[in-house]
């Protein structure tokens, strides 16, 4: 995007933000990708150091007070290093998210300020082994004993479980009432007695130490509770806007690496006498990758703006589930054009195009799958649908036989 359209404070921030992304060394990618480095505890510590951890919180807790249009722009810069850096990165935006919200004075200065610090790195539980999208199915407890509470119970698919110190766990704390008043949020910190249970080998998104992780008699201060009993339901929802979208903001700079490589190729390569961008099977294929960026980069910062200007609503949970969808799957399409422009190279590893697709396919998968961002959409829209504008005008009645007994719902 454009330094002119950011304007000098957001373009600062770009710019301090892509100095820190080009310091990373390449080695530390490959390493991941080969599950060399199992947690790569010095980026978070690194990132830390130049205060680009937790942009929206409070300076009092180490953020800068910025809004959510300024994350975006500081997190497609990290999509360029690949969706397994740019989640850990997210990680301090999506945990803290719930302490910078609902957190105690004293939960914030005890968590919050240490992970925009990275003296604690996160990781959330959502996934349990029998239920993916239904999170309010979770069966994992937290049962009151005195001035803690008792978890027993499994997540799934945790990225940082291998390296994270601190957990955001929603645990089952009635068994009677109703499922969005029966979760509960904890802080739970790995000295708890976390265990690790297995480490996934995963596709693309390597390095993030990505497994399922047991609660077995796990005692936690009750003074972790976030927001307090029954309460889960409120904070996931929350949540829910920083889960997607800093996967739809750092989804943007993996398409915009992949689409800068093959148009630089395009310009380069040779085949029948002339560049390969002169070929219309090419070009079209990179005015098409072009345009969806774009058209995401658009959508991911008017949520943003819509999120900072009016919070969490229904209308802003339809805009960011619909920024996570469009987002996810126009940088799949576009990691697609970029090997078929490559051709035979790009499928091999002297290009980084092949563990970016790698990398991209989980993006329609995590933070709820983007069928899941479908019923959402819907429904959101039929809500706001049902309460039409006193003043918008009636455009059924356009037609010729509007009035028409045709008109047969029953």
């Amino acid at each position: 995007m454009h330094d002119e359209y950011l304007g000098p404070e957001r373009a600062a921030l770009k710019a301090e933000v892509q100095r820190y992304v080009a310091s990373v060394p390449s080695s530390l990618l490959l390493e991941m990708d080969k599950e060399e480095v199992v947690y790569p505890r010095a980026f978070l510590e690194g990132a830390a150091r130049e205060r680009l951890l937790g942009l929206r919180f409070d300076p009092q807790y180490g953020g800068r007070g910025l809004g959510w249009v300024d994350e975006v722009v500081a997190l497609e810069e990290m999509g360029a290093l690949g969706s397994s850096l740019s989640c850990l990165y997210s990680l301090v935006s999506i945990v803290g998210e719930a302490l910078h919200r609902f957190g105690t004075p004293e939960q914030k200065e005890r968590y919050l300020s240490r992970l925009t610090s990275a003296v604690y790195t996160p990781a959330e539980g959502l996934t349990e082994p029998r239920g993916g999208s239904d999170f309010f199915g979770a069966t994992t407890t937290a049962i009151r004993d005195g001035d803690s509470y008792i978890l027993n119970g499994q997540k799934r698919f945790v990225v940082g479980a291998e390296g994270a110190d601190v957990f955001l766990i929603y645990a089952r704390t009635s068994q009677t009432a109703h499922p969005s008043q029966a979760l509960s949020a904890f802080i739970v910190e790995r000295d708890h007695g976390v265990q690790v249970e297995h480490i996934y080998g995963l596709m693309g998104t390597r390095g993030g130490g990505a497994g399922r992780i047991k609660f077995s008699n796990t005692r936690v201060p009750a003074s972790n509770i976030i927001l307090g009993e029954g309460q889960g339901s409120t904070v996931f929802h929350q949540m829910m806007i920083p889960e997607r979208l800093t996967t739809a903001a750092g989804a943007l700079g993996m398409a915009r690496s992949a689409l800068e490589i093959a148009a630089s190729y395009a310009d380069k390569r040779r085949a029948f006498g002339k560049k390969i961008r002169e070929f219309q099977a090419v070009s079209f294929k990179i005015a098409d990758s072009i345009t969806l960026l774009d058209a995401a980069r658009a959508m991911v910062h008017y949520t943003a703006d819509a999120v900072d200007k009016i919070g969490g609503s229904g209308h802003t949970r339809r805009l960011v589930s619909q920024a996570k969808k469009f987002s996810t799957e126009s940088t799949w399409t576009v990691v697609n054009n970029a090997m078929q422009i490559l051709g035979g190279i790009g499928y091999t590893d002297v290009y980084p195009v092949e563990r970016m697709l790698r990398d991209s396919r989980i993006m329609s998968i995590w933070t709820g799958t983007n069928e899941i961002m479908d019923l959402i959409i819907q429904h959101e829209y039929m809500k706001e649908h049902a309460k039409p504008s006193p003043t918008a005008r009636d455009v059924e009645a356009d037609a010729i036989h509007a009035s028409s007994e045709e008109k047969v719902y029953e």
